[in-house]
């Protein structure tokens, strides 16, 4: 089965924070932050998802577009600061605007092709939303939506008529919306549909041995799923990631990396695109109710 290597989005807020339970050596370097930009625009990908909230990653994912001159050749998702709005701070447009001028600076763009809340409950709030249609009436963003963590709020946006673009969360561990009409809806409704947390933030290549004490209970659950995929000789990172990939129901991946070694390693099991469609179907009925303790990295302690 091959895979169209389009589907894959490059994260990268591993560009800009320290970011990932398994990731011992923090942020790349600037430079091997722009190596990692090159290889994926080599192999294809074309979309890159960022936020003004992932450090300077904006910032050197605008150095990568200027410097190369692929302004106008790669699709950018960036995301409005979290919780930045209150009661006290101004007139919502003017922060929502200025939030959006500051990262169009820093990504050395006219526009963004798509803009996100990246706090879930805004998409429930009127005066936001309508700030964000005013920004596509007014040409700074192609797309608009949200990034969301509960199936509420991913079933409201997808029944809402302005949003274009709904990230969620799913992976192997995380099935949650398969519980509920969130895929029904908005392919109904046209949505286009980001996955996310695919790998768990790395928690998918700790060994048993690496796993912290407070997500002592995921080990059992790793224990079966070696046990699955070691039928299918698949690895860990084969199945967590076209777990996703080839889900007719998405329509892109978003997946971040922390070194180039990985970033080949991921561009080719999407490229090679093994056939796991009976794994899936053994994954998809296993791990169907996992706490979200160990789902939401929110929630784990640092």
């Amino acid at each position: 089965m091959k895979n169209n290597i389009n589907k894959l989005v490059l994260g990268t807020v591993q560009f800009g924070l320290d970011y990932g339970i398994n990731n011992p050596k923090g942020k790349p370097t600037r430079a091997d932050s722009l190596a990692m930009l090159d290889y994926a625009y080599a192999k294809g990908i074309r979309i890159f998802d960022t936020a003004s909230a992932y450090g300077d990653a904006e910032e050197i994912l605008g150095e990568f577009m200027v410097s190369r001159s692929l302004t106008d050749k790669i699709k950018v998702i960036t995301k409005l600061k979290p919780n930045i709005i209150t009661e006290s701070a101004g007139e919502s447009y003017d922060i929502i605007l200025k939030n959006l001028t500051i990262s169009l600076e820093k990504l050395k763009r006219d526009y963004v092709d798509g803009y996100l809340f990246h706090t879930p409950a805004y998409i429930r709030n009127k005066e936001f939303v309508d700030c964000f249609c005013r920004l596509k009436k007014e040409g700074l963003v192609k797309n608009i939506g949200v990034s969301i963590y509960d199936e509420e709020d991913a079933l409201y946006a997808a029944q809402l008529d302005v949003v274009d673009y709904i990230q969620v969360p799913y992976s192997i561990l995380d099935q949650r919306l398969n519980k509920t009409d969130f895929f029904s809806v908005a392919k109904k409704n046209h949505k286009t549909i980001f996955a996310r947390s695919a790998f768990l933030q790395g928690l998918f290549f700790m060994t048993e041995d690496k796993i912290p004490s407070h997500l002592e209970a995921v080990k059992s659950y790793f224990r079966e799923l070696d046990a699955i995929i070691g039928r299918y000789g698949l690895t860990r990172q084969e199945a967590a990631l076209l777990f996703s990939y080839q889900d007719s129901r998405i329509d892109y991946v978003v997946f971040g990396v922390d070194n180039l070694v990985q970033l080949k390693q991921d561009v080719d099991i999407a490229v090679r695109g093994a056939d796991i469609e009976k794994c899936r179907a053994e994954l998809k009925s296993k791990f169907v109710d996992i706490e979200k303790n160990i789902i939401f990295p929110s929630l784990w302690k640092k």
